[in-house]
């Protein structure tokens, strides 16, 4: 069973049980003589009594809520709505919280968002900038300053004996795109070309390769900028071996069934930020995060080029892999096509407000 089936039958499985303990606390209620709002604000026709925002896991947990804090503490005060905030280690536990509904709206990476698009009910509604006004960042492969490595086809001559650590899946600068344009582009799975992988965030990844204890790292040019502030020891350890085209900055998506006016509300207290009388205070909170300078407004189109990493993977993996007959693999590579034309056409389709 392929890996997006297994998720998708999670996000069923989680929806499921989701419903199930709302019918159960609605019947004991009803049971008991009580009365009942409805358990999710985002469902509520009424009064909406505060808002989850999810984090996009950049280092550890505790540190990401400590980084975004003071923005969401502005960002409270000018909704006047508490907002929450959920912070977790991985991407797919993000995910999960997306689908499992215990986020109202969130700071994800593309590919992540892409999924909270097409599954979970969310659209986009802002993408970062960054101080620096680039439209985007690179994924890159780090070495020991001193590795033997100095080109891909030096890797490449070295099957099974290096060591490897990664991103998760959902990673785009930390998997997607090193899978796709260097791996899957010479026919080859990184999971099974080294002789050992290891998956885990930008950080440890880095810190793995520095430290002796991987061969090649994934990583990216804004995580490693923060990597040689806070490790600058480490940080002189390491060297770039190969670095991807460009990819567009991180997201925020919030809840379609979040009513229309709030939704609007959250996207204009969000891309007016470090923008009005308080800049310079505001921008100087965004810098805690990520070298954050704001956000701006825009929408699913955004996710497009994500759509058009996933597409290339598929299409490279289907040509790798072995079938019964050459008609097999044009029927599956027709399909590949066929769910990609038909995602693009509702990522471009204009979002409700």
């Amino acid at each position: 069973m392929s890996k997006e089936r297994i998720a998708s039958y999670r996000r069923n499985a989680s929806r499921v049980r989701l419903a199930c303990a709302r019918v159960a606390v609605l019947l004991l209620l009803n049971l008991f003589g009580g009365t009942a709002a409805c358990a999710d604000p985002a469902h509520a026709t009424g009064h909406i009594n505060g808002l989850t925002f999810g984090i996009l896991p950049i280092g550890g947990p505790s540190e990401s809520l400590a980084a975004w804090r003071p923005m969401l503490d502005d960002l409270s005060h000018t909704l006047h709505l508490p907002i929450r905030s959920l912070s977790v280690s991985t991407y797919e536990g993000l995910g999960e919280a997306m689908a499992e509904e215990r986020v109202d709206f969130a700071f994800v990476s593309g590919r992540l968002a892409l999924d909270a698009v097409i599954h979970d009910r969310m659209q986009v509604i802002a993408q970062l900038t960054r101080s620096n006004g680039s439209r985007g960042y690179y994924s890159v492969l780090l070495v020991p300053r001193d590795s033997p490595l100095r080109s891909l086809d030096d890797l490449f001559k070295q099957p099974g004996k290096l060591r490897y650590a990664r991103g998760e899946v959902l990673s785009v600068s930390g998997y997607l795109v090193p899978e796709t344009q260097v791996f899957a582009n010479r026919r080859l799975d990184s999971d099974t070309f080294f002789a050992n992988v290891t998956v885990d965030n930008h950080q440890n990844n880095a810190l793995a390769v520095a430290n002796n204890e991987a061969d090649v790292a994934t990583n990216n040019t804004a995580d490693l900028e923060r990597f040689a502030e806070r490790f600058p020891d480490q940080y002189a350890r390491l060297r770039v071996l190969w670095t991807s085209s460009l990819i567009p900055h991180a997201v925020v998506v919030i809840r379609t069934d979040l009513p229309a006016d709030l939704r609007q509300r959250v996207a204009a207290a969000l891309t007016s930020y470090a923008k009005g009388k308080n800049a310079q205070a505001e921008l100087a909170k965004l810098h805690l995060i990520h070298d954050i300078s704001g956000f701006t407004p825009t929408g699913n189109e955004t996710l497009v080029p994500f759509a058009d990493i996933e597409f290339n993977l598929d299409r490279r993996r289907a040509y790798s892999a072995q079938w019964v007959s050459d008609a097999a693999m044009q029927a599956r590579l027709k399909k590949i096509d066929a769910e990609h034309e038909a995602l693009v056409r509702q990522l471009m389709a204009p979002s409700s407000p």
